[in-house]
């Protein structure tokens, strides 16, 4: 597939068949993935896949967090307040996914447990978290964005299917004691990964996109 159909094809997938993706192939699209461009050739991607025994310990700790009432603690500033038309494309992408799964929008308590899913991966067969050093801030985030945007091309042109969730990074501290990250190491946010269910309800979401006119200015 061209990169063109691959991204008007792609969306965000939310149920997955249980069914892991072969270790040759995995090297392979985390091989290629490593091209992603980066300011100054820095390349500050430290990346985490998680599968089996480890992704099953993260997910449970995950819940158990949760179950705690813990409330979130990014290592990066991962809670912004939506305004304006942002705010009404936050809306609209909800409304699209509780809608595809018959949630109603005063129906709180199914919301709550579907936004559960994003700690239980989505039942992916496995999960990448990305990471980099703190101190790399902004320009670091930058970067990393590039780079889990290439992996989500790579993926798709081996037919592998993912959806990026901020949520994986808004409780780091799981994921720094599970993998034994150093206190100096950001996670930043997560991907789940795998061969998507196709029958799933969820996986009928689809969200829109802005016109050109809307999002691109330019000038002679």
């Amino acid at each position: 597939m061209s990169i063109e159909s691959i991204l008007k094809n792609r969306y965000s997938v939310r149920a997955f068949q249980p069914k892991p993706v072969p270790e040759n192939v995995l090297k392979q699209i985390f091989s290629s993935a490593q091209l992603s461009p980066s300011n100054c050739n820095v390349q500050p991607w430290q990346t985490c896949v998680v599968s089996g025994a480890t992704k099953d310990k993260l997910k449970a700790k995950f819940i158990e967090t949760l179950m705690s009432g813990a409330t979130p603690n990014p290592d990066f500033n991962w809670l912004p307040q939506y305004q304006g038309v942002h705010r009404d494309r936050q809306f609209g992408s909800a409304n699209a996914l509780y809608s595809s799964v018959g949630i109603a929008r005063e129906d709180k308590k199914a919301r709550q447990m579907a936004m559960v899913r994003n700690w239980q991966f989505f039942d992916a067969p496995h999960a990448v978290f990305f990471t980099m050093d703190k101190y790399l801030d902004i320009m670091g985030a930058v970067d990393l964005g590039i780079y889990a945007q290439t992996l989500s091309l790579v993926m798709a042109e081996h037919g592998v299917a993912n959806c990026m969730q901020g949520a994986l990074g808004q409780f780091p501290d799981p994921v720094r004691e599970i993998l034994a990250l150093p206190e100096e190491r950001g996670i930043l946010f997560g991907m789940s990964f795998g061969y998507a269910d196709e029958n799933a309800p969820v996986n009928q979401t689809r969200t829109e996109r802005e016109s050109l006119d809307n999002a691109v200015a330019f000038f002679d």
